[in-house]
């Protein structure tokens, strides 16, 4: 590995190459109506680099200004049974420890504003959300709710929005300063007492199976246990729990400013880490060349297959092996706003659940080992019997 630069999470030297990346596409989420733009669209680098003082990872190659997020950016899981309860267990409970009854709500990226207006259902809940690519068509207040939208980036310019609980869910990883950043959210809370809690990807994970299809350019940082720990505490947070949540893809931090005596959590143990990075590179070799066979061997025998899931996984799936659409057909997405829609750089369109027996695949490679008995019902609904792989599968 070699000495690249400044660690953006603790400012220590010897953030460390680690894993290269080229040419892979800007945004995965975007909605491209054309295969041409699509094929033409803008491309970067990932030069993921390692901090062996704080444990962090990030993309010392990233632009900001190659990133868009806008109102066609479309990211919502909420389109997904499985994951609307997640969504609803985990608002639920948020609700119930934190008393968030009748308190001011604050959320940053808050997507298409579903989360938040579950957090605030109650009428007596404040909220104010930020995520430039709110769109007040598809998820407003209902009459009653005490919810606004502000369809910006959260800064240093909204500080004097008062708020009991700060709320940021997969946001996070898609900031590069984060030191900076975190150390804004604590300067807006000031002297208030504020619980706070963050979900981000779960980089630990990321590690220990491989899970290329989880790196990808929107997100420049990548969080393991004692690197977000690191984080909240050296900007003035006590940390109070590290979580895991939907099947160890999320960590979670609850923390708080308040002065109550809370035992703070520990920091969690890292000496798993250094090797984990070291041993990544060949890990992904390993774990590409098994998924290039598979989908050659599928093109051998004239089988059609097609990927579920047209959002970040599939993107960095279909980029990483290099594949076109003569190696994959095309994707499936249950989210009705990304049906005909173009995948940047690869052109794979985006079909819907309903055009599969038109398709008439022979292998469904499902993004999101999670969703599979959910896509294996869907299938079933629709009439269509093909072999369903997960990335797990490797």
């Amino acid at each position: 590995m070699a000495e690249t630069t400044t660690c953006p999470n603790c400012g220590t030297p010897g953030f460390r190459t680690f894993h290269r990346a080229s040419g892979v596409p800007t945004n995965s989420c975007i909605l491209l109506e054309t295969r041409e733009e699509a094929l033409e669209y803008p491309r970067g680098d990932i030069d993921l680099c390692y901090c062996p003082t704080c444990h962090f990872i990030g993309n010392a190659a990233f632009d900001e200004k190659l990133t868009e997020y806008s109102g066609r950016y479309e990211e919502t899981q909420g389109f997904s049974g499985t994951f609307q309860r997640f969504h609803r267990e985990m608002s639920d409970e948020l609700q119930t420890r934190f008393e968030l009854r009748g308190k001011d709500v604050l959320e940053i990226g808050c997507g298409k504003g579903e989360f938040l207006l579950m957090l605030c259902e109650d009428g007596e809940t404040r909220g104010v959300g930020f995520d430039p690519a709110y769109r007040p068509d598809r998820h407003a207040p209902e009459p009653g709710q005490n919810v606004e939208f502000v369809r910006d980036f959260y800064s240093e310019k909204y500080s004097d929005v008062k708020a009991d609980f700060v709320c940021c869910k997969m946001t996070l990883e898609h900031i590069q300063p984060t030191a900076q950043f975190v150390g804004t959210v604590r300067r807006a809370v000031g002297e208030r007492d504020a619980d706070i809690f963050f979900m981000i990807p779960e980089t630990l994970r990321i590690l220990e199976d491989c899970a290329f299809e989880d790196v990808y350019y929107e997100h420049v940082s990548y969080f393991t246990p004692p690197s977000l720990h690191h984080l909240f505490r050296e900007q003035g947070f006590t940390v109070l729990e590290l979580g895991n949540e939907y099947d160890g893809q999320y960590l979670t931090i609850s923390a708080t400013t308040r002065s109550n005596g809370a035992e703070p959590a520990p920091a969690p143990d890292a000496s798993a880490l250094p090797g984990l990075v070291e041993g990544f590179e060949s890990a992904f070799e390993r774990k590409v060349g098994f998924w290039r066979d598979r989908l050659a061997a599928l093109r051998a025998d004239g089988k059609r297959a097609v990927i579920w899931g047209s959002g970040s996984k599939g993107v960095s799936f279909l980029t990483t092996l290099g594949l076109g659409t003569d190696d994959v057909y095309g994707a499936i997405d249950i989210n009705p706003h990304r049906h005909g829609y173009y995948m940047p750089t690869t052109g794979h369109r985006i079909y819907g659940p309903a055009d599969l027996p038109g398709i008439d695949p022979d292998c469904v490679i499902v993004m999101n080992a999670i969703y599979r008995d959910e896509i294996a019902a869907d299938m079933e609904k629709h009439g269509v019997s093909a072999e369903i792989l997960t990335l797990e599968d490797a």
